[in-house]
């Protein structure tokens, strides 16, 4: 087994920031054996083929048996040619030379060809993966098994040295419009691993608000050489060498994904809405302690509303609705919902619960609703609120702050009612599918339950002071 090469291949070309800081030394070896692995060599058949698929090219031989195809393709690594079966007609297979053995692969194609997950434009490009991927994981099964032992993830010293001017750069991009951006990813070496800086600068900001979050990794396609943010190491391949965060930019292995800490802290820049973002997501983008949407629209409502009769009941018009919406989409905390843009506080009021519908995960999440409900049934008062304080701690931190703020405004609210005639069943009815749903999307579920989701909201406002 090689050694790992700890020459960094982060490149000569560096910016001022590069040749000021030490970047972390990236390992080299699996670079070098996707640069060793056999290059695919098309075996062209010489005759004119009947009935050849139109999205095959001359590398397509017709029915012939695998014995044949082995004979086509004898002693020349990485050949490969398209054969249709003899046993079964119609289907269609991949002969690839490797190993001094010939290897057979169901072939499909849906618009793209593809043998496995990944699906590619041309047999010439899956050829080529699928080669560099048997080369690697012939040669270097055992190191691959060891990846994830070592990870550089957990020993960022190299990033110290930039987290005085990262977390300028931070705090610029937060003062600034959501359209600012720190720098294009593809630019230096440093930015490469921009994620992992942001990472080291923010957990020494003591202004962060450090609710637990998990990255949210997807299969992504890099263009040009990159390398793990976790283990290191390169990540082979053509497509889908890896997975991306899609919002904090973090690139790591997909066996890696999974050793990943929860410590996601999401960018700015790939934060598209305030709307329909996940609740944690988006106070770790912004840094706050709560979502913006719900300390402006609460502040609006303390300042002008508590006496409006209807409170929270009476709805806006939804077209106004929809510009609060917008507005804070577009301009996050310095969006303008002030009385002299609009006057109707219950516009401001439906904005809110506008929110708290639109989350992707509820308030009350998925996770914890079926547990709140059945504290809901228990008869009891004292052993009921005792269960509900039960579950409130299982919810995520930035969750449970958003709630229990959300309920001591409503208290406030109830401490108006003579005015607004809103007391905390009023508000439980009105509150209680906002802030919960079931997790299967059933309609009989959700009817069952609206008597129970209203007690809870009700029980959290009345008990605000002792539940949280």
């Amino acid at each position: 087994m090689a050694a790992s090469s700890n020459s960094s291949l982060s490149g000569s070309s560096v910016s001022s920031d590069a040749e000021e800081y030490q970047p972390p030394i990236w390992k080299s070896y699996l670079y070098q054996l996707q640069q060793e692995a056999p290059r695919p060599k098309r075996i062209i058949c010489p005759r004119e083929v009947e009935n050849r698929p139109k999205y095959y090219g001359r590398e397509f031989h017709g029915i012939i048996s695998r014995e044949q195809a082995d004979e086509i393709l004898a002693g020349v690594e990485g050949a490969y040619i398209l054969r249709e079966s003899q046993r079964q007609p119609g289907c269609y297979t991949l002969a690839l030379r490797f190993g001094n053995q010939t290897l057979n692969y169901r072939l499909f194609y849906d618009g793209k060809h593809f043998v496995g997950e990944k699906r590619f434009e041309s047999i010439h490009d899956l050829v080529t993966d699928g080669l560099i991927t048997l080369y690697i994981e012939t040669k270097a099964s055992e190191y691959i098994s060891k990846m994830t032992t070592n990870p550089i993830y957990e020993h960022i010293g190299y990033a110290t040295l930039l987290r005085e001017k990262v977390s300028r750069r931070l705090s610029r991009t937060k003062n600034e419009s959501r359209k600012a951006s720190v720098t294009s990813e593809e630019n230096t070496p440093v930015e490469k691993i921009t994620s992992l800086v942001r990472r080291a600068a923010l957990t020494q900001n003591d202004n962060h608000f450090n609710y637990e979050k998990a990255h949210n990794f997807k299969v992504h396609t890099f263009r040009g050489p990159h390398w793990c943010e976790y283990c290191a190491n390169f990540m082979w391949g053509l497509i889908a060498q890896g997975v991306r965060c899609s919002d904090c930019g973090l690139n790591v292995h997909k066996q890696c994904s999974k050793y990943v800490p929860n410590d996601c802290q999401p960018d700015l820049k790939r934060i598209k809405r305030v709307y329909c973002c996940d609740l944690t997501t988006l106070v770790k983008a912004h840094n706050t302690q709560r979502p913006m949407v719900v300390d402006s629209c609460i502040r609006e409502i303390e300042a002008r509303g508590l006496k409006s009769e209807g409170l929270y009941r009476v709805s806006g018009f939804t077209e106004h609705i929809e510009d609060v919406k917008m507005a804070f989409d577009r301009d996050g905390d310095k969006a303008d919902i002030s009385a002299s843009i609009y006057p109707d506080i219950n516009i401001i009021a439906g904005a809110l619960k506008l929110y708290f519908r639109d989350l992707p995960i509820p308030v009350i999440t998925y996770d914890t609703y079926s547990k709140f409900i059945e504290a809901a049934k228990i008869s009891n008062p004292d052993e009921r609120l005792e269960a509900i304080h039960e579950v409130l701690m299982l919810l995520p931190a930035a969750h449970y702050e958003t709630l229990r703020y959300l309920m001591i405004h409503l208290k406030k609210v109830t401490l108006h009612e003579k005015d607004n005639f809103m007391n905390a069943e009023n508000l439980g009815i009105v509150f209680g599918p906002t802030l919960m749903r079931p997790p299967e999307d059933s309609t009989l579920a959700t009817l069952n339950d609206m008597r129970y989701q209203k007690l809870i909201v009700q029980i959290l406002i009345e008990n605000e002071d002792v539940l949280f």
